[in-house]
């Protein structure tokens, strides 16, 4: 474990000096962002955004006034636009281990401060890993994210056990990482720029539901997934017939949540009160909440979205009185749960 975690320390914090000495595309964000983010990351430094990997773009909605951790938060960039998007009031606290990394995001506080124009800062930077949290009280976060961090862990059931200790009742999980559809061979894990590529620590699809189920996590949702398409020949050869995705994961902190969908009969209908989503509200990737139109949810949806942040903005209509059997909550696709 330790032989593993100083290699990534060193990998990130003296061999990449930016994103173009990444050697694969698992650690870049493919796609676009919010036009709202997009004009909040114009106003982040350029030192912060020149070093920093990631493989999504983990950064829920609704968060005004929210109370958030960012584990392996780098330079910073993410911190910096929750940042923003938290508001004077809310709080966002980056986690990381690499001395470079937190040294580009600590002296940027001040600067940061003034271009969000708040009169204090809302976020600390600390030294630490992922895999203890233990300077972070039970029950005191509104939401955890992390952006492609995770599979560099070599404890990763320790990761998702703090976790779930430190969210509020109702809070959320949501990040990004890189999974793969079959379980990595020792000589993969053991290749010290596999690693590092955030391809030889990644979990199969299949142990993360239950190292998620034993942290107490029930049913997690798929926000986004991308097959990764690798370029570099030597680490297409080593890979083989391995498949890798990206992707944004959702999961809450409630206790009702069961391992399958069941169906109670409720019905759902937002309200289209959350300011950057008016027209419609996107759970998941199947579920898309219209404003003002009744939707047929399971049990566990109904818990998502009237037990949490997001309950003043939905009408949840029943209860669990009655259970009617399964709901076909898939969707279909790939990684579905």
């Amino acid at each position: 474990m330790t032989n593993k975690r100083e290699s990534v320390k060193n990998y990130y914090g003296k061999e990449l000096q930016g994103t173009n000495d990444l050697k694969t595309n698992a650690c870049r964000v493919e796609g676009g962002m919010p036009l709202s983010h997009r004009r909040i990351m114009g106003l982040i430094d350029d030192e912060i955004l020149d070093k920093f990997y990631g493989c999504g773009s983990p950064i829920p909605s609704n968060i005004e006034g929210c109370s958030i951790l960012d584990l392996g938060c780098g330079t910073g960039r993410d911190v910096y636009l929750l940042s923003k998007l938290v508001g004077e009031n809310g709080f966002v606290m980056g986690v990381d281990m690499t001395d470079e990394q937190l040294e580009v995001a600590q002296r940027h506080v001040e600067g940061q401060t003034k271009k969000f124009g708040y009169t204090k800062p809302n976020v600390r930077f600390v030294k630490g890993y992922i895999e203890d949290l233990s300077q972070i009280e039970d029950n005191s976060c509104d939401v955890v994210t992390s952006n492609c961090v995770i599979n560099l862990s070599t404890d990763k059931k320790a990761v998702f056990s703090e976790i779930f200790r430190i969210l509020k009742p109702g809070g959320e999980l949501y990040f990004s990482d890189v999974f793969s559809g079959r379980r990595i061979p020792e000589s993969i894990k053991n290749d010290p720029v596999l690693y590092g590529e955030c391809l030889g620590g990644v979990l199969y699809i299949e142990d993360f539901r239950r190292i998620l189920r034993e942290a107490g996590c029930l049913n997690y949702r798929v926000v986004s997934n991308r097959r990764i398409k690798l370029t570099n020949p030597e680490i297409i050869n080593k890979a083989g017939i391995i498949d890798f995705y990206s992707m944004t994961i959702r999961a809450f902190k409630l206790d009702d949540i069961e391992d399958i969908c069941e169906d109670y009969g409720q019905v759902a209908t937002y309200k289209g009160t959350i300011a950057e989503s008016p027209h419609s509200f996107e759970l998941d990737d199947h579920h898309e909440f219209i404003t003002g139109k009744p939707m047929l949810v399971c049990g566990n949806t109904a818990s998502m979205i009237s037990k949490t942040r997001f309950g003043k903005h939905f009408e949840v209509i029943g209860n669990r009185t009655t259970h009617y059997g399964a709901f076909d909550c898939s969707g279909g696709g790939l990684f579905r749960q």
